[in-house]
């Protein structure tokens, strides 16, 4: 595939015989990205999988805006079969920093190779570029998502000026007993089932809540259609508080049946869990987690799983401990400022 697809030169490619990088082929790649995701996953410790229709879907909602898969993608490739893949992602936050994601994935048997800094390398002299052709004035930062635990990875980041910024959780409650008493707060009320015609309404209180939250950023119309079609989706499963004709807060729960199935395990997800400012201080947020934590019980699921960012302004860390919840892995963003 290498001699049709445009070849990417990396300068400081390691000396590897049959090793060379070009750009994305679009679906073509997605079986081989499957398997190096899927891969890298496992020997970092994080049970997910991802499949050939969610990394299709993924990137037929993906908005040209933040990722332009034709320039902002980079795949090595060993003897034509893929072994590492790097993408691109960015936005703008409330403060108008400009954030350039250096998500990169790499076969498990191909790391110590140098291929993670010849990615790496090869990323951020694309950011750099992208930076130079919008308002210089803004802060430019590139940013690095470790998951589980990785200390070479780290130890990377840090000799190339990378530090320390944000703070991630996944959290797992490992038993659905013993649940507590909860009751809405005065003037609530939880209407079940949720239908389509107030996912709109759903949605956008999902997206005022997080407005005041740490690196948020105003949402595309594509992030609204991956919300709206998600297939992990289960309105029966949402419990939404309206006061009046108003969203005042949710919890999206849902349940990943492959995922499930893989690890041989029945956990739910109590996500996407928000509460609109006004009605903050409630009691709100908590008696919407029980009753999804109910919903799921009453589904068969055994555990709940989440995740947090751990220094979430709204202290949604400690109420999730109070609940429950445990960490179980720790996920951790890197970032340095891009000059200009």
């Amino acid at each position: 595939m290498s001699d049709t697809i445009n070849p990417i030169a990396v300068a400081t490619a390691p000396d590897i015989d049959g090793l060379t990088f070009r750009g994305f082929a679009g679906p073509d790649d997605f079986p081989a990205m499957v398997r190096v995701w899927n891969a890298a996953a496992q020997t970092d410790g994080i049970e997910q999988i991802n499949t050939l229709e969610e990394i299709s879907r993924n990137y037929g909602l993906m908005d040209p805006e933040r990722c332009n898969t034709a320039t902002d993608m980079i795949m090595a490739e060993l003897d034509d079969a893929l072994v590492a893949y790097g993408r691109l992602h960015r936005w703008q936050e409330l403060d108008g920093k400009r954030v350039y994601l250096l998500g990169h994935w790499i076969d498990p048997v191909h790391r110590g190779t140098g291929l993670k800094t010849a990615i790496l390398d090869w990323m951020e002299g694309r950011a750099e570029a992208i930076a130079r052709t919008v308002d210089a004035d803004d802060p430019h930062e590139a940013r690095v998502l470790v998951f589980g635990s990785q200390p070479q990875t780290v130890s990377l980041l840090e000799a190339r000026g990378y530090v320390l910024c944000e703070s991630h959780a996944v959290m797992v409650r490992p038993n659905l007993a013993d649940l507590p008493d909860v009751q809405l707060p005065h003037g609530f009320v939880v209407r079940t089932p949720v239908t389509e015609e107030d996912f709109r309404k759903v949605w956008d209180a999902d997206v005022e809540a997080f407005r005041d939250h740490v690196g948020w950023s105003e949402p595309g119309e594509k992030s609204y259609e991956r919300f709206r079609t998600d297939p992990h989706q289960d309105p029966t499963l949402w419990r939404i508080a309206w006061h009046g004709d108003e969203v005042a807060g949710q919890v999206r729960a849902f349940i990943d049946k492959d995922e499930n199935a893989h690890f041989n395990r029945k956990r739910g997800w109590t996500e996407d869990i928000s509460v609109r400012r006004p009605y903050r201080r409630r009691g709100l947020a908590r008696a919407l987690i029980v009753l999804s934590l109910q919903a799921l019980k009453e589904r068969g699921m055994q555990e709940a799983a989440l995740e947090v960012h751990v220094d979430n302004p709204t202290g949604a860390f400690h109420l999730y401990e109070s609940l429950g919840y445990a960490v179980v892995r720790r996920e951790a963003e890197y970032s340095k400022p891009i000059e200009l």
